[in-house]
């Protein structure tokens, strides 16, 4: 009679087989056993996992990068500083005075400085190379003096803010036989400045809001009148006017002197026309 463990004895009393215990290898299970199902340590048989969401490499980076413009990078960098000394503060005054944080607020206060240090990499790179950033979490790692996780949720953080947005890519591997024909490579990044940061920005440092339609439309009827006949001004051209070098210019009924030197440019701002 053989000794049993009190795994052994739980397993066999919920009718499992137990090994060893007068069962032989090879001999098929009654009705009622548990069938435990072993796990190898061999590889997916379609080879190599490519993680979701991935796209292939090559195929969209035309579309997808996009050259800096002159400072912006700069600009981007000064806001997320800004915004992780705004962060500090407000989780100082959750903690000391109470304040309750909103949504956006609490999700500002998540960045951290390993987050900016990777942003500042990574517009570095995008800088130098016109917009291509596509660095490894190795590279990464190297250029920040931070660890392979520190950079990863660093990641997650900007893209969560808004400071970033990646797209994970795939690549065809060449070979013969069987194996697996494709691989996951680095990812694409590109750098943004969402609308959670340019509300907490102070006014010196958010971009220029764009023209409304009030404020771009040409103004009409008597403004153009006004704007027409409105006399120009001949300080920069005293003492050189003289008989004759003053051409005719006609604007509807009214007879208008304008010297030779005044510029295309000008007489069309002057009288609101496109020529």
């Amino acid at each position: 009679m053989g000794t049993l463990a009190f795994g052994e004895a739980l397993v066999g009393a919920l009718g499992g087989t137990v090994a060893g215990s007068g069962a032989r290898a090879g001999k098929p299970a009654r009705t009622g056993d548990i069938a435990c199902k072993s796990r190898s340590g061999a590889p997916h048989p379609t080879g190599a996992p490519v993680l979701r969401d991935s796209v292939e490499a090559g195929t969209f980076e035309h579309l997808f990068f996009i050259s800096p413009a002159k400072g912006e990078t700069d600009r981007l960098l000064r806001a997320a500083r800004r915004i992780l000394d705004a962060g500090r503060q407000l989780r100082r005054e959750a903690r000391c005075d109470g304040r309750i944080l909103t949504s956006a607020e609490q999700l500002l206060t998540t960045l951290t400085a390993a987050s900016v240090r990777v942003l500042e990499e990574i517009l570095t790179l995008s800088r130098l190379n016109r917009g291509r950033v596509f660095p490894s979490y190795d590279y990464l790692a190297d250029a920040t003096s931070l660890g392979r996780a520190t950079v990863a949720r660093a990641l997650r953080i900007l893209e969560a803010i808004g400071f970033l947005v990646r797209q994970r890519r795939f690549k065809r591997v060449e070979g013969d036989g069987p194996g697996p024909r494709y691989a996951q490579t680095s990812n694409v990044y590109r750098a943004f400045l969402p609308d959670i940061v340019q509300r907490n920005l102070p006014r010196w440092m958010r971009p220029a809001p764009c023209p409304t339609m009030r404020c771009s439309a040409k103004p009409t009827g008597r403004k153009i009148w006004r704007r027409c006949t409105r006399p120009f001004s001949r300080r920069n051209d005293a003492g050189r006017w003289k008989r004759g070098s003053w051409p005719r210019y006609w604007r509807g009924s009214r007879r208008r002197w304008i010297p030779k030197s005044v510029s295309l440019k000008t007489i069309r701002n002057r009288l609101w026309i496109h020529i």
